[in-house]
């Protein structure tokens, strides 16, 4: 029994008012709550929220956090991109304020079971492919978190027959109290988000908050094949491991070029390796992962192999976009990390042109110069972290600083022979010149569907 909260005349201050806080604006002010919400930014930069949540009754400050709004409410909800070290949470922490994420909140009131995807990268993917499984299956199916729908905007859709499939950031699970899914998995962990962790430990330690309510009976699915996995395996709820490399003892591994869940001792065939459509061995693990969990939730082994051959994989995770003049252009702008740049790399045997930059996020660049040197022409270098990468590549690769993704799409075609693939992989955040990832890609998109529509008219006119 999930415990739960009567919003009805609390005091709730929402922080931080991208997509998250007003779902949770709303939602609280929707269940009686009186609701005020906070954000630095001035009320001319926030479009049609500041009229939408004033519609509901929701008060507003904008421009900056009061201090003193946070010694007085009954609970403090965070927005995912608010830093939980923000001044004023300690003092409402040492006055006994709960302080949430929207996800322990949401929680509370979702009804059905619940999968809780999480990891350095691949997040994206398995979840969707999760979403894809079970919705083949027959099984009712919601999708969010972190891959784009708030989860409080899933509730009133929740029933007790349904699995919700969510997606979850460091930055979502370090704000839990007691959430608690039933069953959690941790594709992997390499370093990440060190511009808001202190250290890759409590980067690790946020992660590994998602089992830290589970119960005996509830499954926690893990990747044998990482060692920063396996050595902060949990102690409470059942484990089931996935692997490429070797069979486990529970859980999901390749054999052969069988994909096989074992379970108490019995192996079970639910997919083929050759039916994958997804390239490299990162998705291999994510589809293992996936085959896990939705075993583990009730799909059947044919309903797993069909949403396993049919997933065309998500936008913006290793998509293709175009072969104009025999180059082929793909998106892999979730690539928001030098661990997921690496893995876009190693999918591609070259060669390559890598469009790689953005903000920077804490984590060094040098592992990137193997690949680099192995498999790309040339780096043309984008946005705020130009200047570090350039230093940190130095020598390995040629490196063309193009300031703008558009210049660097310009150069890449350019520069670009028949057989080349160009590859958006940026290893960075894209918060400095984009809102999103979701945004850089479609930039991208648009700018290699542009660069098509020219070379095709001059085609045409020289024919």
């Amino acid at each position: 029994m999930r415990p739960g909260i009567d919003l009805a005349g609390k005091k709730v201050l929402v922080v931080g008012l991208a997509r998250t806080g007003v779902a949770v604006s709303l939602f609280s002010a929707g269940y009686g709550a009186v609701v005020t919400a906070t954000d630095e930014k001035p009320e001319s930069a926030l479009g049609d929220i500041p009229e939408k949540l004033r519609a509901a009754g929701v008060q507003l400050v904008l421009g900056g956090h009061a201090p003193e709004m946070f010694l007085d409410p009954d609970l403090i909800v965070l927005s995912p991109g608010v830093p939980a070290g923000l001044p004023g949470l300690a003092k409402a922490r040492a006055k006994g304020i709960p302080v949430w994420s929207e996800i322990e909140l949401a929680w509370r009131f979702l009804r059905g079971k619940l999968v809780a995807i999480t990891g350095s990268n691949g997040k994206t993917t398995t979840t969707s492919l999760v979403a894809h499984i079970l919705k083949g299956a027959g099984i009712p199916t919601l999708v969010g978190g972190n891959i784009g729908t708030p989860l409080l905007a899933l509730v009133e859709r929740s029933a007790d027959s349904s699995v919700t499939v969510a997606e979850l950031s460091s930055f979502q699970l370090e704000m839990i109290e007691s959430f608690r899914p039933e069953i959690g998995v941790l594709l992997n962990l390499t370093p990440d988000h060190l511009d808001r962790h202190a250290s890759f430990e409590e980067y690790a330690a946020a992660k590994l908050r998602l089992f830290e309510n589970q119960l005996d009976r509830d499954a926690a699915v893990l990747n044998a094949d990482d060692p920063e996995v396996t050595r902060r395996m949990p102690s409470r709820p059942h484990v089931y491991w996935f692997s490429r490399q070797k069979r486990v003892a529970a859980g999901a591994f390749l054999h052969g070029d069988q994909i096989v869940f074992r379970h108490e001792g019995e192996e079970t065939p639910v997919a083929r390796r050759d039916e994958i459509q997804l390239p490299g061995d990162h998705n291999l693990e994510n589809v293992l992962a996936a085959c896990a969990a939705s075993y583990l939730a009730g799909a059947s082994p044919s309903a797993i192999s069909a949403g396993v051959k049919s997933f065309q994989g998500v936008e913006h995770r290793l998509e293709f976009v175009a072969e104009i003049s025999g180059v082929r252009y793909f998106n892999d702008s979730k690539a928001t990390n030098v661990d997921a740049a690496l893995k876009a790399l190693a999918s591609f045997p070259g060669p390559l042109l890598v469009i790689l930059g953005g903000k920077d996020k804490g984590s060094p660049y040098t592992p990137l110069r193997e690949l680099l040197a192995a498999r790309a022409r040339r780096a043309i270098l984008i946005g705020a972290a130009t200047g570090k990468i350039a230093a940190d590549l130095e020598g390995a690769v040629p490196l063309e600083p193009a300031g703008t993704l558009d210049r660097a799409v310009e150069i890449a075609a350019s520069q670009a022979k028949p057989g080349d693939t160009v590859l958006l992989a940026p290893a960075c955040s894209s918060f400095d010149q984009f809102e999103n990832y979701e945004h850089r890609g479609r930039v991208f998109k648009q700018l290699v569907a542009s660069l098509e529509s020219r070379t095709s008219g001059a085609r045409a006119t020289q024919g």
